[in-house]
């Protein structure tokens, strides 16, 4: 049997396209990278910091849906249609360096190194596929299940297994929280305190454990997704 190798682009992208970068930008935090209907003139790609990747709703609420950390791309799902515009906001959430590579160039790259162009479809398919499935369980499991699997996918991303349960190690405010379920504050606090009152969550120093993962997984009929489809960054 012929041992698969893992494509380094999807592993790495920053390594991958490193040699390919135009420069690098500091963005202070609680500013915008780019947001919805600007036009898209680059690429981007973390190198430290933490970029929230979110959507404006109907009514201006923002519905976030991804962390960005270092090595992660940003930008990618305009950048090669007509008159391209952003489609998400990104707002920096930590002081961040980030690497951009201006639109021309990369296209100029990609055309020239199939094997590149190959790895970066292969990237684009995967990010399609994890925004697809958020999308989902906003539309099909409402609220509640927006905030259990929300919960799934950060225990999956930043979850540390403790002998209480899985400890989820990210400082994460309840408007915040509401914020990737699409949901109201006070909607998220009285779910919050009803998952506490049934063990199956306790709150410490701003953190959430998941005592009973497997109670949320049950609640929204968990397709067990690949690990990597089901996360929050």
């Amino acid at each position: 049997m012929v041992k698969q190798v893992a494509d380094p682009f999807l592993t790495d992208p920053l390594s991958a396209l490193h040699e390919y970068f135009d420069g690098i930008i500091n963005v202070r935090e609680e500013t915008y990278l780019f947001q919805e209907g600007m036009e898209v003139h680059e690429l981007y790609c973390i190198q430290s910091g933490l970029v929230q990747i979110s959507k404006t709703t109907s009514d201006g609420r923002e519905l976030a849906l991804r962390i960005c950390k270092k090595g992660d791309l940003i930008g990618e799902f305009s950048i090669f249609s007509n008159d391209p515009k952003h489609i998400f906001n990104a707002k920096v959430l930590e002081n961040s360096s980030i690497y951009f590579i201006k639109k021309e160039r990369l296209e100029c790259k990609l055309f020239e190194n199939p094997n590149l162009s190959l790895s970066f479809l292969k990237w684009m398919s995967e990010q399609y596929q994890i925004t697809q499935t958020k999308f989902r369980d906003l539309i099909l499991n409402g609220k509640k299940g927006a905030l259990y699997s929300t919960l799934i996918r950060m225990a999956n991303s930043y979850g540390v297994e403790t002998e209480n349960g899985i400890l989820i190690n990210i400082d994460m405010t309840n408007q915040e929280l509401a914020n990737f379920c699409g949901a109201t504050r006070e909607s998220i606090n009285r779910m919050l305190s009803n998952l506490r009152k049934k063990g199956v969550i306790s709150f410490q120093n701003k953190k959430i454990t998941i005592h009973d993962l497997q109670y949320l997984k049950d609640e929204i009929n968990c397709e067990n997704c690949p690990v990597s489809y089901c996360r929050i960054d």
